[in-house]
């Protein structure tokens, strides 16, 4: 049940993993995310697993390349097995209905979250209450690169929290406040010399916002302040860093290992 199945899947489309690229298009508006349920209605349509997996692999394939629905190459290219148009199109429409089930309980989990509803003003805490946290979480999104880079209350919060050892951590975009950081005793950055990863140049050029033309590219500027910049073998897979009580993720698809990570360092796991 743990198996990482679509990634199972996928790695079948090229021998090496630089060549595959894979976005949030082809995982859902393509259908691709629905591999599994196809491929287990298939066993239980009476096909032998294997033989299964091997049609929904070629399909998935067909899809990334060709730009089609999964669903459509099933049935037009002869690959569906024993399952009708009616039962694939039932497959990729539980999956979509159970993402969407996921998707609402989480924001109606953090809308239930007092802090998040009333958001405090940095520039009106003390250092004494900024020190009493134990962590600081950055999340991503482009906006950390408009207006957390340079940001004064982001320098003082990410100081404070740095000199008691406390966990700093971002994900995706979110590395771009390690910006604001300021400088050590010594006059460097204060993550000079710190293994760490963030969106990269690579990803995103692939982005609808890096297509259109991005003021600056944050793993760039993060190599430049004097980052040791450690990213994934390919784009888009789940890649952490963690050096000393720093904690940075690469892209969306990190959050959970992030998330894992932050909670191992506040010795919560």
């Amino acid at each position: 049940e743990d198996e990482d199945f679509l990634g199972s899947i996928t790695r079948t489309f090229a021998p090496d993993v630089d060549d595959i690229r894979l976005t949030l298009r082809h995982l859902t508006g393509l259908g691709l995310g629905a591999s599994r349920r196809i491929v287990l209605a298939m066993r239980d349509a009476g096909l032998p697993l294997e033989e299964a997996r091997s049609l929904v692999a070629r399909a998935a394939r067909a899809a990334w390349r060709q730009d089609r629905q999964i669903a459509d190459v099933l049935v037009d290219d002869g690959l569906a097995g024993p399952l009708s148009q009616a039962q694939i199109d039932a497959a990729v429409t539980a999956h979509l209905d159970a993402s969407r089930a996921v998707s609402d309980g989480l924001a109606a989990e953090l809308a239930a979250i007092p802090g998040f509803q009333r958001p405090v003003d940095l520039s009106t805490m003390t250092d004494e209450e900024i020190a009493g946290f134990d962590a600081v979480f950055v999340p991503g999104g482009h906006g950390p690169m408009v207006d957390l880079a340079d940001n004064p209350d982001v320098t003082r919060v990410l100081q404070i929290l740095h000199r008691k050892g406390a966990t700093v951590a971002s994900l995706c975009h979110g590395p771009a406040a390690l910006l604001a950081a300021g400088g050590r005793d010594d006059g460097e950055w204060l993550f000079e010399g710190y293994r760490l990863t963030c969106f990269t140049d690579e990803e995103e050029d692939q982005t609808v916002a890096g297509k259109l033309g991005v003021a600056w590219y944050l793993d760039t500027a993060l190599k430049n302040a004097g980052a040791v910049f450690d990213d994934a073998p390919s784009a888009w897979v789940s890649h952490v860093v963690v050096d000393r009580n720093l904690v940075t993720g690469q892209n969306p698809g990190s959050s959970e290992a992030v998330a894992d990570a932050v909670l191992k360092s506040l010795a919560v796991l």
